[in-house]
């Protein structure tokens, strides 16, 4: 009873004091624009951003519609390959040491100097911007999910070895389910990323997405559009987060009945 109220108040915490702390930015940013007349054309404020997310909301579901394409497409093509790769490099260790470096090294290029290079490449369509997210995404997919396979305990693996075991039964069995929470982990931290990934592809050449109204609306001088851009692009990065928990706590449920027992 006493864990189960320590639990609650953990979780209450957890929830009001981030809240708490945003409103109170809010309200401190409000004041600061009224009090100092600042133009709002340099930085308007809340309520103005609202106002603007209000009367812009069906151009911004357009665009929002776009990226999402995007982003999923990007997501889907980064997971299926980082699995498959993570994969191999975990049955052929000279595909590791071949690959492995070749992953981190290629985390050192960044992705805005890529992203004009694909443009020349496929033009202003939507392959571009898939290739951006699926590029961002690909990388902390794999490296986790690779890790993960390599810490599963190897007494097990070892125990089930005597008993008879096959390379892909122990696979199953052991690795597989052991990796899951590493993957999960990549899978979190590309698809907050994912959707930044689609926007900086649109960024450099697009007709529709929240990249190319960000810089619409930034080249007209109307702040409050880019601001409410950046909300709705933080809270679609919210939204891939959530149903990504959501599904590990469907895939893992024995996982986190021991995080909630500890």
């Amino acid at each position: 009873m006493r864990r189960s109220l320590n639990t609650d108040k953990r979780d209450f915490a957890a929830i009001f004091l981030p809240g708490f702390t945003l409103l109170s930015l809010l309200v401190l940013w409000e004041i600061a624009v009224h009090l100092s007349q600042v133009e709002p054309w340099i930085l308007p404020g809340p309520s103005q951003i609202i106002g603007a997310l209000w009367q812009a909301r069906e151009l911004l579901w357009q665009h929002s519609i776009q990226t999402i394409y995007e982003t999923t497409l990007g997501l889907g093509i980064a997971v299926v390959i980082g699995i498959a790769l993570a994969t191999a490099i975990e049955w052929s260790q000279s595909l590791r040491k071949a690959i492995y470096p070749l992953l981190i090294v290629s985390q050192t290029i960044p992705i805005i100097a890529v992203a004009p290079l694909l443009i020349i490449w496929f033009g202003y369509g939507l392959l571009p911007k898939v290739l951006v997210v699926a590029l961002v995404c690909f990388f902390p997919i794999t490296i986790n999910l690779a890790d993960g396979y390599r810490l599963v305990d190897r007494e097990m693996i070892r125990l089930l070895s005597a008993m008879g075991a096959g390379p892909g039964r122990i696979f199953t069995m052991v690795k597989l389910p052991a990796a899951l929470p590493f993957f999960f982990s990549g899978l979190r931290i590309a698809g907050t990323y994912s959707v930044m990934g689609a926007v900086i592809g649109e960024w450099l050449g697009a007709t529709k997405g929240l990249g190319i109204f960000m810089t619409r609306s930034s080249q007209s001088y109307l702040t409050d559009r880019v601001f409410a851009a950046i909300l709705v692009i933080t809270c679609l990065s919210l939204a891939i987060y959530l149903i990504i928990e959501g599904v590990a706590r469907l895939t893992m449920p024995w996982y986190y009945r021991k995080k909630e027992t500890i």
